[in-house]
C-alpha cells in the first residue's frame, strides 16, 4: 500500500514531480562520511547554489537500477528533481561535512522524496552540505531547499527538446523567462559528454536571492548545442 501524492501540471511547471507515490516503507540510507577525497572543510559561506537534475537523463544512464527504482520506475514520474542546496565559499573552495550526522529519520525522508527521490542522496546532501549552514537542522535545511525548488517554474521541456539547434544559452533564457526577475546569467547548465542536459545550477546570495553566477562556477558554454532526453519512448 502506498501513500500517493499526485499532480497534474501544465507545461510551464515542470520543476516538480509530474506524479509521485511514496511507499509506506522508505529505504534506510547508509551513513555518508568524509574521507580522503572528500574531507571535512569548514569555511565561511559566501553564497549558495541550488542544483536541480533532469530526471529523464539520470534514469536513462543510471547504473544502479535497484537504487533508482523509486525515481525511474513504478508509478512516479519526474521532470526536474532537487539535487541539493550547496553552501559555497568566498572563493573557489566550499565548506563540506562540517559536523557529524546521524541517519535521517524516515519521516524526514518521506517528506522530501517527491523533491529528491533518493533516500541516500538526501542523507548525502544533509551530511555534506546542510551541516555547514549555521543553526540548521535536517528539517530546516530541507524545508529551505525544497521551498526554493518548488517555487521554480520551467518552460515546456517537451517542446524545447524538439527545437532544432537548441543551445545551452537558449534553455537558460527560457528558464529565466518563466521566472520573473531571473536572468540567464544567474544559472549554469551542465551537460553530459554527449551534450545531453544534466543539471541546472542556480546561484544565490547569502539571503537566498538569485544573483549572477561567479566566473569560476563552471557549466557549459552558452553557445554549446544542447539535447534534452524526454523519456523512454525513443531517441531525441
Amino acid at each position: 500500500m502506498t501513500g500517493a501524492i499526485s499532480a497534474q501540471v501544465p507545461a510551464q511547471a515542470h520543476a516538480q514531480a509530474l506524479s509521485c507515490a511514496v511507499p509506506r516503507e522508505v529505504p534506510r540510507p547508509s551513513p555518508d562520511l568524509p574521507d580522503d577525497r572528500q574531507p571535512v572543510r569548514r569555511l565561511p559561506i559566501g553564497s549558495y547554489t541550488l542544483a536541480i537534475s533532469w530526471s529523464p537523463e539520470y534514469c536513462r544512464t543510471a547504473r544502479d537500477r535497484a537504487a533508482s527504482r523509486f525515481q525511474c520506475g513504478g508509478g512516479s514520474r519526474f521532470g526536474f528533481t532537487l539535487h541539493g542546496l550547496w553552501p559555497d565559499g568566498v572563493g573557489k573552495e566550499w565548506p563540506q561535512y562540517c559536523r557529524p550526522t546521524a541517519i535521517l529519520p524516515r519521516a524526514t525522508i518521506r517528506r522530501n522524496l517527491c523533491a529528491t527521490p533518493s533516500a541516500q542522496l538526501l542523507q548525502h546532501e544533509w551530511a555534506k552540505h546542510g551541516t555547514c549552514m549555521a543553526g540548521s537542522t535536517a528539517d530546516r535545511y530541507f524545508a529551505r531547499s525544497t521551498a526554493m525548488y518548488r517555487a521554480l517554474r520551467f518552460p515546456d521541456m517537451d517542446a524545447l527538446s524538439r527545437r532544432p539547434a537548441l543551445t545551452v544559452g537558449a534553455l537558460a533564457e527560457e528558464v529565466a523567462r518563466a521566472n520573473p526577475g531571473m536572468r540567464a546569467s544567474m544559472m549554469r547548465v551542465t551537460t553530459t559528454r554527449q551534450g545531453w542536459l544534466d543539471e541546472i545550477w542556480l546561484c544565490a546570495d547569502t539571503r537566498f536571492r538569485y544573483r549572477a553566477c561567479p566566473a569560476h562556477q563552471g557549466g557549459a558554454a552558452s553557445s554549446e548545442r544542447l539535447r534534452i532526453w524526454r523519456g523512454p519512448d525513443g531517441p531525441r
